[in-house]
């Protein structure tokens, strides 16, 4: 619709119906994505949606630094993580970065000890985080949901122990 001057105008009651956002069902798809979630029916991933924190980090910002408490898991909405470790001299060491969709942080929903390395933004990056204690409670309060999750947390852990071995063997064979 125009008005006499030729300039768009927007009717409250039209821009109410097609300006539905789509960023939960977003999430919604990325957590199902993720394998913690992944045996979680859409129903049970609306229940996870409202333990979800949204965060944002500026270019060059620590999301966390090694040493500190783990409390939590990190999805990457949008931008790029860096994952750091520093060594006993002090020199730093790129372990990973992850994109918009990945996850890092899960070992944090299980035993809460301190961060192995540091996360760094290293652009403009959005995130949502499940934090430890909300889960926990969210465990308490659907234990079968809470068992599934659980399970998805096992077979990372299984899987990136598998890998580790894999390096390992192959840093034996290749000295």
């Amino acid at each position: 619709m125009t008005n006499e001057k030729n300039e768009t105008v927007r009717s409250s009651f039209w821009s109410n119906i097609f300006s539905y956002s789509t960023e939960k069902t977003d999430l919604q798809i990325s957590l199902h994505s993720i394998p913690l979630f992944a045996s979680l029916s859409k129903k049970d991933l609306t229940l996870i949606l409202n333990i979800i924190h949204n965060r944002s980090y500026l270019s060059g910002e620590y999301i966390f630094y090694q040493g500190d408490p783990g409390i939590g898991l990190y999805i990457v909405r949008e931008g790029e993580v860096r994952i750091l470790r520093e060594d006993e001299s002090g020199n730093e060491i790129y372990l990973a970065t992850f994109l918009k969709g990945d996850f890092f942080g899960e070992l944090a929903l299980v035993d809460g000890e301190k961060r192995s390395a540091s996360a760094i933004a290293k652009t403009d990056v959005r995130a949502a985080v499940i934090f430890k204690p909300d889960l926990d409670e969210f465990i308490e309060k659907y234990p079968k949901k809470g068992i599934k999750i659980l399970n998805g947390i096992s077979h990372i852990m299984a899987n990136r122990l598998r890998s580790l071995n894999e390096d390992y063997i192959s840093l034996q064979y290749n000295k």
